[in-house]
């Protein structure tokens, strides 16, 4: 059969994931009565509510004789290392972007990658039956985006449709007939060339890994595309590392293909067809899995380093054990090496002593994602600031440099930029309209000053600022940049806190705890109004009289504790604290946990 692999790239809440949906529909992959689930191909728990897509998966549909192999790729930057890798598979990429917002970061990142591997793009512009769409300003912003990346000529006379992907309808032209996905589906196959490794059907076997998965009936499966010659179920073939070192020799137990949102066995793989492969106990992702006869491995894509590393470590607090299984740092380290093995964005090391790990990898987002698969898993983890990682040229300290997009009402737009260029030291590159009242903002900002800003920000403009953001470059180091300047409230007792000391405690500052909820000796219960930390007592009940006077015995109405996300709570912290992560709960406390060396600290202030 003939064959086409693309992959479908956009920024997040683009419309990407739908888009896939409707292809699916419409080209048979589902039974006419068949009940799907909207946004098919988001499966993970975690992708369905947080509305995003974290991990690429292929899919396959068949369209007048030829099968389109389509990979969904996750459209924020924090898992650009699913990106890099599964770019290799594929021979041509549809650029999804929304007609209002035109082209926005994260598009960039990808999109670079994909031009620079001479993949030739198929735009797309989506959502154009909005009111505020522009489709022609955004058509104009995609061919300067792809100037400024140094696109070729024929990457730069890309095709172009107009597109609805909820409402199921393509369009050569603006006004078409908004009926279906016709136009998509031939465009794909007229314009992405058909794999250049079915002309190698005759030589021996060679696939690249790209992705790694785990099934409890087969171990491990290895995916990714048959780079030359076929292999069928029972043959014995080898693992190659990236430097051509013979890592295990293997027989084939299964061969599975993407056919709609299945895995079908299949008895024989073919050069150009992306596939999973069942039978090994060592190889890995980057490896080249070869006939017998092969010397040479595949080259891999170079993947991108990572940004910021995150300490996790054995959960020590008084509650520690009370509501996950999985508390020693064996298995904390098993996890986590587990992680990095399938996720080549993430690297580990072990810390002296051993019962903590240096976790680095590319986002506060990548970071919260792990965290929080670990906590449903039933791990308890203690974690720390996430803290950026420099590198040194020449003798000279660099650090990582982000470009921020923020879109924000004209009314906010000065307490913005104030905060971006004064204290975390940014850069205001380009201040435009945005049209409906918005400005657009685009400045260069260190990593280190956007940790822990996006909650700032939100604040600044009353919630209705958006704000993505995206690795610019590295350049020389700023200086040192202010942390949080408020201090904490910090409990000084272990029980359960109490309604009537916590209504007396809100002159203090905002709380972060509920009555009844559980504390313990430097748990941090809320934030300071003042720039030191302070020791308090949230157990204290009110005194009891018997004396009655009117309007004393009322109920106590408190305010509503402010209740941080997993990634809000590491944004929050400072160095000297800790994020304690169960199953159940999310706490923040200080480092330190002896009484003495409490005392001495709040005494320096």
């Amino acid at each position: 059969m003939d064959l086409r692999n693309i992959a479908i790239i956009a920024h997040v809440d683009h419309g990407k994931t739908t888009l896939v949906d409707e292809l699916l529909k419409q080209s048979g992959a589902f039974r006419e009565n068949q009940a799907v689930a909207e946004r098919a191909m988001d499966s993970n728990d975690l992708e369905r509510e947080r509305g995003i897509t974290i991990f690429a998966k292929p899919t396959s549909v068949e369209w007048k004789g030829t099968r389109i192999n389509i990979v969904d790729t996750p459209g924020h930057a924090d898992f650009g290392g699913e990106v890099e890798r599964i770019l290799s598979m594929v021979d041509g990429v549809v650029l999804l972007v929304d007609a209002a917002e035109g082209p926005m970061p994260q598009t960039k990142f990808v999109t670079s990658k994909a031009l620079a591997l001479g993949l030739r793009p198929i735009v797309v512009l989506n959502k154009v039956d909005k009111p505020d769409a522009e489709p022609d300003r955004a058509l104009d912003e995609v061919f300067d985006l792809f100037a400024s990346l140094d696109a070729n000529d024929d990457q730069l006379d890309f095709p172009h449709l107009y597109a609805s992907g909820r409402s199921g309808w393509a369009d050569a032209e603006l006004d078409g007939p908004r009926k279906d996905l016709h136009a998509l589906f031939n465009l794909i196959i007229n314009h992405v060339p058909a794999p250049r490794q079915q002309a190698h059907v005759n030589e021996d076997f060679r696939m690249l890994a790209t992705t790694l998965g785990s099934d409890p009936f087969v171990g491990r499966i290895l995916t990714g595309r048959v780079e030359s010659g076929h292999l069928k179920v029972g043959q014995t073939v080898q693992a190659l590392s990236r430097i051509g070192q013979k890592i295990e020799q293997f027989r084939v137990t299964k061969i599975q293909a993407f056919r709609g949102l299945q895995m079908q066995d299949i008895d024989e793989a073919v050069a150009g067809d992306i596939v999973s492969l069942a039978g090994m106990q060592k190889a890995t992702v980057a490896d080249t899995i070869c006939a017998l006869a092969v010397e040479d491995a595949i080259p891999a894509q170079p993947i991108d380093p990572p940004t910021i590393s995150v300490t996790f470590g054995i959960n020590d607090s008084p509650l520690a054990g009370r509501d996950g299984k999985k508390v020693q740092s064996r298995v904390i380290r098993e996890r986590l090496m587990k992680e990095a093995e399938s996720n080549v964005a993430i690297k580990v090391t072990d810390t002296p002593g051993g019962e903590a790990f240096e976790v680095a990898g590319r986002g506060e987002l990548q970071m919260g994602v792990l965290i929080e698969n670990m906590r449903r898993e039933g791990f308890e983890l203690s974690i720390s600031r996430p803290q950026v990682l420099m590198r040194e040229d020449d003798g000279q300290k660099l650090e990582p440099i982000e470009e921020v997009t923020i879109d924000v009402d004209d009314d906010y737009t000065g307490a913005v930029i104030e905060k971006i260029t004064g204290p975390r030291k940014g850069d205001l590159v380009e201040m435009k309209p945005a049209g409906s009242g918005k400005t657009r903002i685009i400045a260069h900002v260190p990593s280190r000053g956007l940790i822990g800003y996006h909650g700032e920000f939100l604040t600044d403009t009353r919630g209705t600022g958006v704000l993505n953001r995206v690795f610019h470059g590295w350049a020389p180091h700023k200086g040192p940049i202010p942390g949080r300047r408020a201090g904490v409230l910090i409990s000084m007792e272990d029980g359960e806190a109490v309604a009537y000391a916590l209504w007396n405690l809100e002159d203090r500052g905002r709380m972060f705890i509920n009555p009844q909820d559980k504390v313990y000796q430097g748990m941090i219960i809320g934030e300071h109004s003042r720039d030191n930390d302070l020791e308090v007592n949230p157990l204290k009940g009110k005194k009891l009289t018997n004396v009655r006077a009117s309007g004393s015995d009322e109920a106590v109405r408190l305010t509503p504790p402010t209740i941080f996300s997993l990634e809000e709570a590491i944004a929050y912290i400072n160095d000297d604290e800790l994020v304690e992560v169960t199953p159940n709960a999310i706490r923040l406390r200080k480092r330190y946990l002896d009484p003495h060396e409490r005392k001495r600290m709040s005494k320096q202030g």
